[in-house]
């Protein structure tokens, strides 16, 4: 497996790894994860670990997050035998060797749509892909559903290359950018400081919202599912806060933006707490890409959120009509 790059700091330190499975090979990949899911929780440090499907157009390329407290106990883990043991039963399983980034200290790649990008910086244009990079921050501040970007410089003794991780709020967005014209001109320009990049795109639009204990291990819900789930959490939780607290905001004379900014909060709040675990709970069968392997799961699953959305819609249809 090769290895890209990082920064040696203190704090929490995430690996990515891209690996694309061969075709026909994707239920013997999942049973190989899942034993590595269950190895890896043994080390120290061990925080979490979360499996990304391949995302639409991708040529079945799998990433897998996994989080640890620090650079060492993460160290620990990717030099360990019991690891190099896992690589080689799982070889025969992947389309060319798998990839992955290390990413030492930094705000963790999780919740929202990110991109994570590896250079091959020629020696001595380090300061000049650095200054490459300023101009890169300051055009995608213009962009928009820009929410931040963090650079990772190589960790001695782990890998040499540089990353760069940043995030946009949806993949619409993060994918206009990574197409953007701007984007090519500046990508033209740093030629000149490195030999190569790749990029890989992880995470998801609601992926607070969905995190499901050792069940992580086996995923994040398509965004599909994610965005019918969201619906159905949030149109209940709208319409009481407005049957209930709307109906005070107005009793008492409060300024609409002030009112839909408290609303705001509540209905946040609330789906944080209190529905999207519920929801989580009770859908797992579904959302679960490493539950949900068969069309007749996936079509029950939606034809429940679909009529629990209808007897909703019928409920306060003859309550408020």
């Amino acid at each position: 497996m090769s290895t890209r790059a990082s920064r040696d700091s203190g704090g929490s330190a995430t690996v990515v790894t891209s690996q694309k499975v061969r075709a026909g090979r994707d239920d013997d990949y999942k049973r190989w994860q899942d034993k590595t899911n269950e190895v890896v929780r043994r080390f120290d440090g061990f925080q979490g670990t979360e499996l990304y499907p391949p995302a639409s157009g991708d040529e079945n390329e799998w990433v897998v997050v996994f989080r640890f407290a620090g650079i060492h106990q993460l160290t620990a883990w990717l030099e360990s035998g019991v690891r190099r043991q896992l690589l080689d039963e799982g070889r025969p399983l992947f389309d060319g060797t798998p990839t992955q980034e290390v990413l030492a200290g930094g705000t963790p790649a999780e919740d929202v749509v990110t991109a994570v990008i590896s250079h091959d910086v020629l020696p001595g244009r380090e300061r000049d892909f650095m200054r490459w990079q300023d101009k890169i921050l300051k055009a995608q501040e213009k962009e928009p559903g820009f929410m931040g970007s963090e650079m990772f410089k190589p960790v001695e003794g782990v890998q040499d290359r540089w990353v760069v991780a940043f995030r946009f709020d949806t993949r619409e967005h993060l994918d206009g950018w990574l197409g953007s014209e701007v984007r090519e001109k500046l990508l033209e320009e740093g030629n000149d400081y490195f030999r190569s990049y790749d990029v890989r795109k992880i995470g998801s639009a609601f992926g607070g919202w969905f995190r499901f204990g050792e069940g992580a291990d086996e995923g994040v819900p398509p965004n599909w599912k994610q965005a019918m789930s969201v619906v159905l959490a949030l149109y209940p939780t709208v319409m009481v806060l407005n049957l209930t607290v709307g109906d005070w905001f107005n009793s008492w004379g409060m300024p609409g933006y002030l009112a839909l900014f408290i609303s705001n909060v509540l209905s946040v709040s609330i789906l944080t707490w209190v529905l999207m675990p519920l929801v989580n709970r009770t859908l797992a069968f579904w959302l679960l890409p490493g539950r949900a392997r068969s069309v007749r799961v996936h079509v029950a699953g939606a034809a429940v959120v679909a009529v629990c959305c209808l007897v909703l819609i019928t409920i306060f249809g003859l309550t408020t009509g």
